[in-house]
Formats: C-alpha cells, sequence, structure tokens
C-alpha cells in the first residue's frame, strides 16, 4: 500500500483517513481505542477530528473527540506513527467565533492541550469566514506554521472563488496557503466538488480529503426501501437519496461487488480514491470490526470500466 502526498505539502499519507467525530460519542474510550488500534495496525496514518466535536451532544460542549484521541496517544505512545488533523471555526470560545485571528491562536492551542501533543500536522480552517479578511486569517495561521504549532495549512467547506483568492492573497503576502481541502464528495454527493473546485484543486495541486465517504452509511448498502430508514438516527435523512439517484448509485455499486467481491463500502472508497485531486477520503467507525472490513478500500483497485458505470449512476 503506497502512501500519497498531499497536495504541495510535506505529509505523505495512506489513501484513507480516520473520521473522529465519534470518538466521546457514539464510541465511548474502549471503542475508541479498538477502533484507533485496528486502522494503525491495518495501515492507516491520519486522524481527523475537529475542536467542535461533539458540540451538539447535549451536555457536550465540544472537544470530546480531541480529548479522547489524546487519551490513546499518551497511552498508546503511537504520537510518531500517526498524523492528526484537526480544526477551528466552528466551535465559538476565547478569542473569538469562526477565523478571528485572536481565535485561531486560542483554539489551536486548546486542541493541542486536548490532543497532549506540540503539533497540529493539518489545520484546517473548519469553515470559510467572509467576515473577517482573509489576509488576517492567513497571518494568524502562518503564525502558528511559525511557531512550530501547525505543520500545513487546510481549509474546509470553501467555495472554489474563496479558495483561490485564500491562496492568491497567501502567495502575494508570502504566507503559507491552504494545501489541502477538505469537501463534501461521495457516489450520491458530488456538486459541491466536481467541476470548478475539482478542476482548481488538480491545477494547483491541492490534496483533497473529503468527508461523508460513504453518505452518512447510505453508501454501505444499509438502507435500500423506506422500511430501512428507521434503523438508525441517521435515518430520516435518507429518504432523498433513496428518492433521487440513491437506488441506481446502489445497482451499480451492486454490479462491481458481483465482480470484485468487495463491500459496498469498500467500493465506494476505492471510487474517491480513484477521482482527480483526491489523496484520500475520511471514514468513520465505531468498531474494530468497521475499521478492518474498510481498509481494503485503500488496495482495491477498479477498473476504468466499473468507475465509468459507478460515476454514471451518481451523475
Amino acid at each position: 500500500m503506497n502512501k500519497r502526498r498531499l497536495g504541495s505539502s510535506d505529509l505523505q499519507i495512506a489513501p484513507l483517513v480516520l473520521g473522529g467525530n465519534v470518538f466521546g460519542w457514539t464510541a465511548d474510550r474502549d471503542a475508541s481505542f479498538a477502533v484507533l488500534d485496528a486502522f494503525v495496525a491495518g495501515g492507516g496514518t491520519m486522524i481527523d477530528t475537529a475542536d467542535v466535536y461533539s458540540a451538539w451532544v447535549p451536555g457536550h460542549k465540544g472537544g470530546e473527540s480531541e480529548t479522547m484521541i489524546g487519551e490513546w496517544l499518551r497511552t498508546s505512545a503511537k504520537r510518531d506513527d500517526v498524523l492528526i488533523a484537526t480544526k477551528v471555526g466552528m466551535l465559538p470560545g476565547e478569542g473569538g467565533e469562526k477565523l478571528a485571528p485572536a481565535r485561531i491562536a486560542a483554539a489551536c492551542d486548546a486542541s493541542l492541550q486536548r490532543l497532549g501533543t506540540d503539533r497540529i500536522d493539518l489545520y484546517f480552517a473548519h469553515q470559510d469566514d467572509e467576515a473577517t479578511p482573509q489576509e488576517a486569517v492567513l497571518e494568524a495561521f502562518a503564525a502558528l506554521v511559525k511557531a512550530g504549532k501547525v505543520r500545513v495549512l487546510g481549509a474546509s467547506n470553501f467555495h472554489a472563488a474563496r479558495l483561490k483568492s485564500a491562496n492568491e492573497a497567501a502567495r502575494a503576502a508570502g504566507l503559507p496557503r491552504f494545501d489541502a481541502l477538505q469537501p463534501e464528495y461521495n457516489l450520491v454527493s458530488r456538486t459541491k466538488f466536481e467541476g470548478e473546485l475539482q478542476d482548481y484543486c488538480v491545477e494547483q495541486n491541492v490534496g483533497v480529503v473529503p468527508y461523508y465517504g460513504l453518505a452518512s452509511g447510505f453508501l454501505t448498502g444499509k438502507y435500500r426501501s423506506e422500511g430501512d430508514l428507521s434503523k438508525s438516527v441517521r435515518g430520516g435523512r435518507m429518504g432523498d437519496l433513496l428518492q433521487g439517484r440513491g437506488k441506481a448509485v446502489l445497482d451499480a455499486m451492486d454490479g462491481v461487488a458481483a465482480e470484485t467481491g468487495a463491500s459496498l463500502a469498500q467500493i465506494a472508497l476505492a471510487w474517491l480514491i480513484a477521482q482527480d485531486g483526491v489523496t484520500a477520503p475520511i471514514a468513520s467507525a465505531t468498531s474494530a470490526a468497521q475499521v478492518e472490513e474498510l481498509m481494503p478500500a485503500m488496495t482495491l483497485n477498479l477498473t476504468p470500466d466499473q468507475l465509468d458505470r459507478l460515476s454514471a449512476a451518481g451523475a
């Protein structure tokens, strides 16, 4: 399994990133540790989290995922075996909101403390902040890079024009640019990335690590009928997918599964890994068994015909 360079940065990562949104939420300490152990044992290298995970849960305030990962890093002594990606911009707190420069500085220090580490390998602006000048945002991030607290910068949920203008501003000012992008992208959600944004990332060598790679579980085949929508708390969001292109995509995936023997989850992730500009998709798991089922996606090579059929079904 070959690692991939993340854009023009010096980070080399395995072609699957472990999503940490579940840690301290739907995965308790034992489950979280088991997932992290299985991911590293299977050749995984990058763990993705955010300061806001999981502030949406009653009784939580954010930072739960980072804290859990930090505990695992301390007990496992595997900090040098993994790369940590986290984010700022959705959790208000000291210094203000979104990407206010003082907020970026304070949030970074808080994340480092929760993670129990001296560096963040990949630090994302979790969302755009049009109220703060991009030069001020970039200067705040640059200060973190200069201090050795952050290695590489990324942007999440940015539109093409804003990612382009940010990187042009960085170049003009001699500041670090966004070398990575984290968009929503999967076989049934393609419009937010494909087109101008994807073209820009390919042309400018911005590494792409898409989230919702399995469409919140839809692309595992768990939801195939109206009766399946009650299987989980996420089921209510799957009705629109079933009514849209979802069924055609699942049918095409079933065909590829019959040809390859791979699971639908592996096929969904392998399709992403094969897309132009994509370095590694993100997927979450709540058990070691789920991790072990996902990992073969990193080495699953779909044929051009199989990729074309999957793409056509979701077009």
